[in-house]
């Protein structure tokens, strides 16, 4: 017999949301902790910028159970997204369940000795409060806390009008107009930004970058939607995943002269359809050397402007700031009004006791994490929206539901705490000695791996429906009306 629990779901965003969802499907009481005053995390409007879109197509970027609004494009406007959130919060009874505006300040294992934790909690007018609860799901991902840089002058520049803010604090357009922006970082945010500045009537707009990477376009060659590309199965076979069977292995050696010309094809068309060498952003890596969740779409317009001058981009990073200026490591001096650090966000889970925080976590900041959802050595707990995607929304709820189920000891192939740490053990071991690009986020990226990560999932969900058609399980995306399907296969139980 499954036993009821009080369930904390630490996050309102699109893991919160699903994680609320399905341990309330079946049975548990839910209480969701928001330190923001709004559901939707990284779509909730005041942290998104302008103009930010999914980076995958809507029909890859929803839940099992809802399909975007027909009427929306394939590469949903943030606004849209938190409509489509907010929707579904509606349809699942979820936003009474959630607490805005409260934060967990720290949590510790209950002094009863129950099973469970004690969360100290702060709202946002300042008072304080602990609460028990019996299981914490910890949804807050990897966009959680911004990450804050501060170089020698910058005080003094802002003293003297400059702005410097966070990409997620970007989120009024008007305000670059008739101004000189430098966009630090290189991500598909920076690049977003940088284009956005241009066409909101910036004054100048520099791009300041480290090293060219590869960035995918939404149309390959402007005909292929990437999706029929790096999202199939087929492509993803192409790379050497963990515990390769023995025929995998041999069949990896003989079609290594074809992997070899399937990339460098797709790096020619990329360098002649974005025009990299008049950019002078030929990126030195191999494309498949990379490929991981940090690699972006290319936003429309930027190359063009690069390549025109509208944006100028600059190799190296800030050195330091003058009164009116930040100088640049390779000496260059650019006269600026706003600096917009698109740098990324800090891993970390802060509200977590430091003896639990390395058991989390090694010394090179890889996650020890099943599955990247739970550790056998934090007990009553599990993660929910650590193993990225490309596939976001979807990695979310496969994740979720296979935590309720761990938490209630309803997997089909429960593992003991052994079998987490072997597996664990060889996943950090895989991800440094024989695919180092899979380390980026602490470990904690699917891609491009995805269907491998689901079919384990669910497998030890015990799913009686696995596959669609041979061909088109080898070359379509990810179907979330299949993976519904399959969903719906898994033996289901409800707690009394």
């Amino acid at each position: 017999m499954v036993h009821r629990k009080h369930v904390c779901v630490i996050g309102a965003g699109v893991s919160g949301l699903a994680t609320a969802k399905v341990f309330k499907s079946h049975g548990h009481e839910v209480t969701v902790l928001e330190r923001s005053g709004d559901l939707g995390g990284v779509w909730e409007p005041a942290r998104s910028y302008p103009d930010v879109q999914t980076q995958s197509p809507k029909e890859l970027y929803r839940y099992t159970d809802k399909a975007m609004p027909a009427d929306y494009p394939e590469w949903p406007k943030g606004p849209q997204v938190h409509a489509y959130l907010a929707s579904y919060a509606d349809d699942h009874g979820l936003k009474p369940l959630i607490r805005y505006g409260t934060s967990v300040q720290s949590m510790a294992r209950r002094a009863s000795g129950e099973p469970g934790w004690t969360l100290a909690l702060k709202r946002a007018d300042g008072t304080t409060s602990q609460e028990d609860f019996d299981f914490v799901a910890v949804c807050t991902g990897q966009f959680s806390e911004k990450k804050k840089a501060n170089w020698p002058g910058q005080a003094e520049f802002m003293q003297n009008g400059g702005q410097v803010l966070h990409s997620s604090d970007y989120t009024d357009p008007t305000s670059v107009k008739g101004k000189r922006v430098v966009v630090l970082g290189a991500s598909k945010s920076a690049t977003d930004i940088a284009v956005n500045a241009v066409n909101a009537g910036a004054s100048s707009v520099h791009f300041v970058y480290r090293e060219p990477m590869w960035r995918i376009p939404y149309f390959i060659g402007g005909l292929i939607n990437f999706k029929r590309i790096l999202y199939i199965r087929a492509q993803e076979e192409m790379f050497r995943g963990w515990n390769l069977s023995r025929m995998s292995k041999i069949n990896h050696a003989i079609a290594k002269p074809f992997i070899w010309a399937n990339w460098r094809a797709l790096e020619s068309l990329l360098k002649m359809q974005l025009r990299l060498k008049a950019c002078d952003m030929i990126p030195s890596e191999r494309i498949e050397d990379g490929v991981n969740c940090s690699v972006p779409i290319a936003t429309p317009g930027f190359y063009p402007m690069v390549a025109d001058g509208r944006i100028k981009a600059i190799r190296g990073t800030f050195d330091h700031f003058d009164k009116d200026a930040i100088v640049m490591t390779g000496g260059e001096r650019v006269t600026a009004d706003m600096a917009i650090l698109a740098i990324g966000w800090e891993l970390g889970i802060p509200f977590l006791p430091d003896s639990y925080q390395k058991k989390l976590v090694e010394a090179d900041g890889q996650y020890r994490l099943y599955r990247l959802i739970a550790n056998p050595d934090l007990p009553d707990m599990g993660f929910v929206g650590f193993n990225s995607s490309f596939c976001t929304v979807l990695n979310a709820e496969m994740a979720a539901n296979w935590l309720a189920r761990y938490a209630d000891g309803q997997l089909a192939r429960q593992p003991s705490a052994e079998e987490m740490r072997r597996d664990i053990d060889m996943m950090l071991h895989w991800r440094r000695k024989e695919r180092p690009a899979a380390g980026v986020y602490g470990g904690l990226c699917v891609a491009p791996f995805h269907f491998k990560h689901f079919d384990e999932l669910l497998d030890d969900m015990g799913a009686k429906v696995r596959r669609r058609g041979a061909l088109t399980e080898k070359f379509t995306p990810p179907d979330a009306d299949a993976f519904a399907r399959y969903l719906a296969s898994v033996p289901d139980y409800r707690v009394q």
